[in-house]
């Protein structure tokens, strides 16, 4: 039956693209590259999911496009690309012809479904468009915006129809009600507006949620549901304007609701979970977990073949290079995974996270050892070139050396005084660099654990610090925008590489050293030429920060993680 139906397509959309894992079509990370990137791990964070009408086509919104997939397969039918930011709500048109599509961007998107390919771009909103919802005739939109607003466009000219104003703060969702002459909109200012669609004018106001409405939508019949940031989902009725049942569990903010076709089963999704109620008895079927988590740090195996990724979500995947494939999730941190980092031999890999770093067989994929003493957050984690050593750096302020074989400490560097995010040694081993929210880069010597130089230059916290390959120079990425190349037998400022319109958050040398690669939260990957300090390109495509960028053994790919939840191969 539908209802049926209904769970086992959210159950296998959430295990297979929130999860990203092997199960997506081989060839679809390929689909609407950028110039230069050769594939993509992961498919970027899910804003929402909708059903066409005859249930045969399921659309994504996400930070990378709109995914349309085979509904009863779950294979992939096309990307659409257009949107210049992420895209946060997706609805079809009751024919399913026209598919209609919200950003950040400020527009609202209408798409040709049977061609894949744009109709329409309807401009006007101030802010970013959360949500979109067509009439049940298919003649109306209505869009929900930051700018407070929601508004009416006329589908078929794609023109403004009216413009309604009452909400005091962000419009998150819009539903029209079966009949389309009701509207229904959910804000961050914790109401729920009823709207007369005819006459463009407030009916009713529901009030109750003790956190922004994040979500509003109505049954097939006279019932409409809100999902709050106070955890709770909401059943109201609608003739009446009073509420029904108040549904709770969720132990994070309800970000999203959907009943299915029949009216029987509500679903609501929260962070890392989706749960499915029973409307009629309103109690929980099922909760369906998933997980969805920035990727803050990037680290390929000594031979190339392996990916290691750290992310929020506490977990750091394994991917196979050449099949853009994942291999396995370590699990076992619980705050998330701020560091990752492979040994030289390949066979250990060391992430960091609150107050623990793990030190984890590559072979086994088990956990060989924790490594406590930090009072803060891990920020960066490096073995030394011969792998005996691990240097970790924190937001205690300080960073501790480790002997990997024994796993014991050894001594703790202290001087920043502020949160250390980078730490990196020498090709030769004998030097430590560490960069500091204290603006500061430190060089210090290994076996003494003295502090030897200071390098002085940067406005903003330095996030990154990177050595080339001859131990020469040392690269530096700031908060302030900037990339600073260092003389490291002098200590002394070589070059500014300036380019990037945001925070620098990584930097990485090619094995070569010819080359620099730079993250920023400008969304891109800039390529310098590190002789010159001269920019040679910029990779776009990440449609959010980029955390950390990474060469491979060989230099010929670049792996890059962002804050859309993606890694990037280049």
């Amino acid at each position: 039956n539908m209802r049926t139906v209904f769970s086992l397509l959210i159950a296998l959309f959430f295990a297979s693209t929130i999860n990203i894992t092997t199960s997506f079509a081989q060839d679809s990370p390929q689909w609407h590259l950028p110039d230069g990137a050769i594939a993509r791990l992961g498919k970027g964070k899910i804003e929402e999911v909708a059903y066409s009408p005859d249930g045969s086509l399921l659309a994504v919104a996400g930070s990378i496009g709109i995914w349309l997939y085979d509904a009863s397969t779950g294979a992939e039918q096309h990307l659409l690309i257009g949107h210049t930011d992420w895209v946060d709500s997706v609805s079809f048109s009751p024919d399913g012809r026209t598919l209609a599509t919200g950003s950040f961007d400020n527009t609202v998107r209408l798409w040709d479904v049977a061609t894949a390919t744009l109709r329409n771009t309807l401009t006007g909103h101030t802010g970013r468009v959360r949500s979109v919802s067509f009439s049940p005739d298919g003649r109306t939109l209505a869009s929900g915006s930051d700018d407070d607003t929601v508004r009416l466009w006329d589908v078929a000219t794609a023109t403004l129809r009216n413009t309604l104003t009452g909400h005091s703060n962000n419009v998150n969702s819009v539903s029209f009600s079966p009949d389309g002459r009701t509207l229904a909109s959910g804000s961050d200012d914790r109401t729920v507006h009823l709207w007369d669609v005819a006459t463009a004018t407030l009916r009713n106001t529901l009030t109750g949620h003790t956190g922004r409405v994040r979500s509003v939508s109505f049954s097939p019949g006279a019932t409409l549901a809100s999902a709050s940031d106070d955890g709770t989902v909401r059943l109201w009725d609608v003739a009446t304007a009073t509420l029904r049942n108040t549904l709770t569990g969720h132990t994070y903010s309800a970000n999203s609701v959907s009943f299915s076709p029949d009216g029987r089963t509500l679903a609501s999704a929260s962070w890392r979970e989706v749960r499915l109620w029973d409307v009629a008895t309103t109690t929980l079927r099922n909760t369906l977990t998933g997980h969805t988590g920035w990727v803050g740090s990037v680290s390929f195996s000594p031979d190339g073949t392996i990916l290691a990724t750290g992310s929020r979500d506490d977990t750091v995947r394994l991917w196979d290079v050449a099949t853009a494939t994942e291999i396995n999730t370590l699990t076992g941190h619980n705050s998330g995974v701020r560091s990752v980092s492979f040994s030289p031999d390949g066979t250990t890999i060391a992430t960091g996270s609150w107050l623990k770093v793990r030190l984890w067989d590559v072979a086994t994929t088990t956990l060989r050892n924790t490594l406590t003493g930090h009072n803060s957050a891990v920020g960066s984690v490096s073995f030394s070139p011969d792998g005996r050593t691990l240097a970790t750096g924190s937001f205690d302020h300080t960073v501790r050396l480790w002997d990997v074989a024994t796993a014991t400490h050894i001594n703790t560097l202290t001087g920043h005084n502020s949160t250390v995010w980078s730490v990196s040694f020498s090709p030769d081993g004998r030097t430590l660099a560490t960069g500091s929210a204290d603006r500061t880069v430190r060089l210090w010597d290994v076996a003494t654990g003295n502090d030897r130089n200071r390098l002085i230059g940067h406005t903003d916290w330095v996030t990154s610090v990177s050595f080339s390959p001859d131990g020469r120079t040392l690269a530096t990425g700031s908060r302030d925008g900037t990339v600073r190349l260092w003389d490291v037998a002098t200590a002394t400022f070589r070059n500014t590489l300036t380019g990037h319109t945001g925070r620098v958050w990584s930097v990485s040398f090619s094995p070569d050293g010819t080359t620099l690669a730079t993250g920023s939260w400008d969304h891109t990957v800039r390529l310098w030429d590190v002789a010159t300090a001269t920019h040679i390109n910029t990779l776009t495509g990440h449609n959010s920060t980029v955390y950390s960028v990474s060469f491979s053994p060989d230099g010929t790919t670049i792996a890059s993680s962002s804050d859309d939840f993606t890694v990037r191969l280049w």
